[in-house]
């Protein structure tokens, strides 16, 4: 047993120093985290996993609501699907009133929940805000200007713009079931910065967009750079306090006193969630006060770099929001990994937040068929 014992202790620690010298240290505090917990990747409930950062609120406006309030419900058919894909929160908001608001699973209004990817779309609100603030004077600007690593070729002629657009042309491994790519490492390192450092240049900056969530972690080391405080103190001093959050929110942090996971990991509740929407809906306007330029806001939404990887035009993301066009009306909309959405109907004034475990299986560049569901739920009420 001793023998035993002693094999299996030099086998974990010549695992670990493989791991460590490979760059992917990483791996035990993934598998401690998901797999001796029972699960098999990240979850919506993991404030209390990681160290965070609070985003602190101002005085909260509650949301005005509708006088056909919860009076209209979907079909039975939307209705199924919400519980079949664990849905926990279904938010309706018609022409600035609460018109539909439905929580399962022990959620309610005040329940924070992991925004997963979600997160890109705030982060790019924040460098429209340092654009405001003359903190940042172009979005032409070389990345190198504030990150030294980037200003050395052949990342040099990377500009802000080309990572908001991401369209980097860098390659950081952005695949979702390996525990070595970049995603994973992201979320459970120690060290998110570092990851962004050194990747394979494999497209010309601005030509090819290619999601991928080490460009957006580029715009949180250039916020940080140019602000001189965290990401998320910056983020409750120009958005938080301003827009109206009713409740305090958190970003999570690659460790105690470290960065942001500007990619991912911002826990809010659903009605504060709306509140980006209703931001970009308004350009960038929030009562009497312009937040964000609202030429930044319309370039935004629109298509940004030219074509797609396979070569087809990009017509589906512009400045880390997603675009699509649905029985003829312009959608926009921000998107997490496990059907996470805040969606924008800017023709009908519509602003659709849903939350939950679970989305629609995707195929390829498919878009998960739930968006379309969500969507159609929303026109019914």
């Amino acid at each position: 047993m001793k023998r035993i014992f002693f094999a299996a202790v030099a086998l974990i620690g010549i695992a670990y120093i493989f791991l460590y010298l490979t760059g992917n240290k990483h791996v035990p505090t993934a598998l401690y985290k998901t797999i001796l917990h029972g699960k098999l990747g990240p979850d919506i409930n993991e404030l209390n996993d990681f160290a965070t950062n609070r985003i602190i609120k101002a005085e909260g406006q509650a949301w005005p609501v509708s006088v056909h309030y919860n009076l209209m419900v979907g079909s039975s058919s939307a209705l199924q699907k919400l519980k079949e894909l664990e849905t926990t929160a279904f938010l309706v908001i018609k022409d600035d009133s609460l018109l539909y608001e439905w929580y399962d699973l022990g959620y309610d209004k005040e329940t924070l929940s992991n925004s997963f990817s979600m997160a890109k779309s705030f982060t790019a609100a924040l460098i429209g805000c340092a654009l405001k603030d003359g903190l940042i004077q172009s979005l032409d600007e070389p990345i190198g200007k504030y990150i030294e690593a980037y200003a050395v070729a052949p990342y040099d002629k990377i500009t802000i713009r080309h990572a908001l657009m991401m369209s980097s042309g860098l390659d950081f491994k952005e695949s979702y079931g390996s525990l070595f790519a970049w995603p994973a490492k992201a979320y459970y390192g120690d060290d998110v910065n570092a990851t962004i450092i050194g990747p394979e240049k494999i497209a010309e900056p601005g030509t090819v967009y290619a999601y991928k969530g080490g460009d957006s972690q580029l715009l949180g080391m250039v916020i940080k750079k140019v602000t001189g405080m965290a990401v998320a103190e910056y983020a409750a001093k120009r958005l938080w306090t301003k827009i109206g959050a009713e409740s305090d929110a958190f970003w999570s942090l690659d460790k105690e006193g470290g960065m942001e996971k500007v990619s991912c990991c911002y826990y809010a509740t659903a009605r504060d969630f709306a509140r980006f929407g209703k931001l970009y809906l308004q350009y960038g306007k929030w009562d009497n006060e312009q937040i964000i330029d609202s030429s930044f806001i319309a370039q935004s939404l629109l298509p940004g770099a030219p074509k797609k990887e396979n070569g087809e035009p990009n017509l589906e993301y512009g400045y880390q929001w997603w675009l699509l066009a649905h029985k003829g009306q312009k959608v926009f909309y921000a998107r997490g990994i496990k059907g996470q959405y805040i969606f924008v109907v800017p023709q009908t004034k519509t602003i659709i937040v849903r939350l939950g475990h679970k989305r629609a299986e995707k195929k390829g560049d498919e878009l998960p068929s739930d968006i379309f569901d969500w969507l159609n739920l929303a026109q019914d009420l």
